[in-house]
């Protein structure tokens, strides 16, 4: 049986792939919170913290699905962030070069493209709207970290797309929408209808990740949604499901930042999704009671 460590285990993607894993691979966790899946082996461990503990022997792959708790906290927590997704990101890398590792799959996000009018392939220039910001800027260091540890090892880079679904926590923009229409506070839109863009249902993302596991050679991959949809379409659905009709701010000044992420490569090399957005919602709202995970 396979030995496969992560970190990230206790956030929105790492509990749903731990669930999925757990029955066909030993699965070791790195982490600050236990993950709530059973049958999961758990270090305790602040991904912050610039030692990494001791670690498992025999591992064949290593998932990397953290990211700092601060991600919107710049400055003033600039050090976290960027030792969470890059300075321990690098830790682990050359952990899994000195033990022999033959995989590591690295969580990034679709928003190291920037913004444009198409859907971003993998081979698109990243940043095209100018400077990403600490966080996404951090995310793209990591991924050229990584990837210069492809003659190693296997290194695939996975770019998320406004991943979604129960638990998440409530300041991410899914949920943020919810919360915002429910309450009858009004949802911002750049232009007429809002900017593009293409939520992947968490079971999908975690398939995606699953499906990492069998390729072969290094590989970057959009993680998206199937359904490329305007905020305000998005917004109405929502406002449907919760039976409350959202209000719209139209700001007419602004050009809308468009970010989503073409699944071509995504469902050649990994799995389609095929959750709907309709019907990832009503998951959603059958599922979250209050949660705190982010990724």
């Amino acid at each position: 049986m396979a030995r496969i460590l992560a970190t990230g285990g206790s956030g929105l993607i790492g509990r749903s792939l731990l669930a999925r894993m757990s029955a066909h691979a030993e699965v070791v966790a790195v982490g600050r919170h236990e993950p709530e899946v059973s049958g999961v082996q758990w270090i305790a461990h602040d991904l912050s913290d610039s030692i990494l503990p001791v670690l498992p022997k025999d591992v064949s792959t290593v998932i990397y699905l953290a990211q700092s708790d601060h991600f919107r906290d710049f400055p003033e927590q600039a050090r976290n962030i960027f030792e969470v997704n890059v300075a321990n990101v690098q830790r682990m890398l050359d952990w899994a070069r000195v033990s022999g590792v033959q995989r590591f799959i690295l969580a990034s996000s679709g928003g190291v493209y920037g913004h444009g009018e198409n859907s971003f392939r993998e081979d698109d220039k990243v940043g095209p709207g100018g400077p990403l910001g600490f966080y996404l800027a951090s995310k793209q260091c990591s991924e050229l970290v990584a990837a210069s540890y492809s003659e190693c090892f296997s290194v695939v880079i996975l770019r998320f797309f406004f991943v979604f679904g129960p638990g998440q926590k409530k300041s991410m923009l899914i949920p943020r929408l919810i919360d915002s229409i429910k309450e009858g506070r009004p949802v911002t839109l750049q232009g007429e209808e809002g900017i593009r863009l293409n939520p992947i249902f968490v079971e999908d993302a975690s398939l995606a990740v699953s499906r990492a596991l069998e390729l072969s050679g290094s590989h970057i991959i959009n993680v998206a949604g199937p359904e490329v949809m305007h905020m305000r379409d998005i917004a109405s659905l929502i406002g449907k499901a919760v039976g409350r009709d959202p209000v719209f701010h139209v700001d007419h000044a602004a050009s809308p930042r468009h970010l989503s992420g073409d699944i071509t490569k995504m469902c050649r090399l990994l799995a389609a999704p095929t959750v709907s957005f309709s019907d990832g919602l009503e998951r959603t709202l059958k599922g979250s009671h209050g949660g705190s995970h982010h990724l």
